[in-house]
């Protein structure tokens, strides 16, 4: 199959799941885990960072940290399409007791600042506590530009707040902007970073950040249900996709530019916007279910809606992105754009 929907769905490669298959284990719940102890000295270490947290989920991940900055009935301030607030489950309310106050993203996926500063809320028993900023990068396949991230913690620390950064493809950012991991990391006292997207690891991210910080978040994951036993196994995979899928990530944007040059021939549909791996096209509203099954039978996995999000990633090669646009060329040329 060739599939599109999104970088999570990517297979390990035989040689990560040697790799798993080879790790040694011990119990990560009594912190004797060699291979997820390696992980989190390896992932602090390349992102800057004095301590790592193995999580088995991004959400996870990114809960406990909000969780070990915001007590109860605290505030984070947050994007409208951030992951932490929009497609999380609403866990920072439900489970963390914390109070969203979201803000309108800018095109660039950015929060403006001057958003950002008429948010904080001012010492007053009427108010929520605001805490925390939390932001994300990539945001719909776009980099934060460093100058803004610059920008926004300088704001948030100077009015007391701690900063977060949802990470989950930190990764493609660092190489679609030629920075260093730790070049991306280094603004915020957190970072979640994830494996299981354009990395391809089957599950896993890591929490980097102070000891203190790091300290709290392992509390939280333990009463999240995030403590696992012989969990190495897991971090194993992880482990192997940081020494060997982090600079291929390039071929993954090379393959969305492709993949966005191609679609836009296509005079029934619309490239919105194409950055790092994702590629955001508009089609006809009435095609869309039937272009879907109909890529379906020829063995194309997507999900077509209106404004549709297409993934490449590491089970996806330039060959079949060309397969893709050429199936979506012949359904609408056997379709005559009805």
């Amino acid at each position: 199959m060739i599939d599109l929907r999104s970088d999570t769905v990517t297979r390990p490669t035989p040689a990560m799941l040697a790799a798993m298959m080879a790790a040694p284990l011990g119990d990560d719940v009594w912190g004797d885990d060699p291979s997820v102890l390696r992980l989190q000295d390896a992932v602090a270490e390349r992102a800057g960072k004095p301590a790592g947290l193995f999580f088995p989920s991004g959400t996870q991940s990114n809960l406990a940290a909000l969780m070990a900055h915001c007590a109860r009935g605290d505030e984070y301030i947050v994007g409208q399409q951030a992951h932490t607030y929009k497609y999380e489950g609403g866990g920072a309310a439900v489970l963390g007791s914390i109070q969203p106050q979201p803000v309108e993203n800018a095109a660039d996926g950015s929060l403006p600042l001057d958003k950002i500063a008429a948010a904080i809320k001012p010492i007053d028993n009427h108010f929520a506590r605001s805490r925390l900023l939390a932001l994300e990068n990539t945001i719909g396949g776009k980099v934060l530009p460093a100058g803004y991230v610059a920008e926004a913690v300088q704001l948030a620390r100077s009015r007391g707040l701690a900063t977060h950064l949802d990470g989950a493809r930190a990764f493609n950012a660092a190489v679609a902007s030629q920075l260093t991991l730790a070049e991306i990391c280094a603004p915020f006292d957190s970072v979640s970073l994830c494996f299981s997207k354009g990395l391809g690891a089957p599950v896993g991210s890591v929490l980097v950040g102070s000891p203190e910080l790091i300290e709290q978040a392992q509390r939280w994951r333990k009463v999240l249900g995030g403590g696992m036993r012989q969990s190495g196994l897991l971090a194993a995979g992880c482990l192997y996709a940081l020494d060997h899928h982090v600079e291929r990530l390039a071929e993954d944007h090379d393959n969305a530019v492709r993949l966005a040059r191609g679609l836009a021939q296509i005079g029934e549909i619309s490239v919105l916007s194409q950055a790092t791996n994702m590629v955001f096209v508009q089609f006809p509203q009435q095609h869309c279910a039937p272009l879907e099954a109909w890529l379906k039978e020829r063995g194309i996995l997507t999900q077509m809606l209106y404004a549709s999000r297409f993934a490449t990633h590491l089970d996806l090669s330039a060959a079949d992105i060309d397969t893709f646009i050429a199936a979506v060329k012949t359904y609408f040329s056997q379709s005559g754009g009805r």
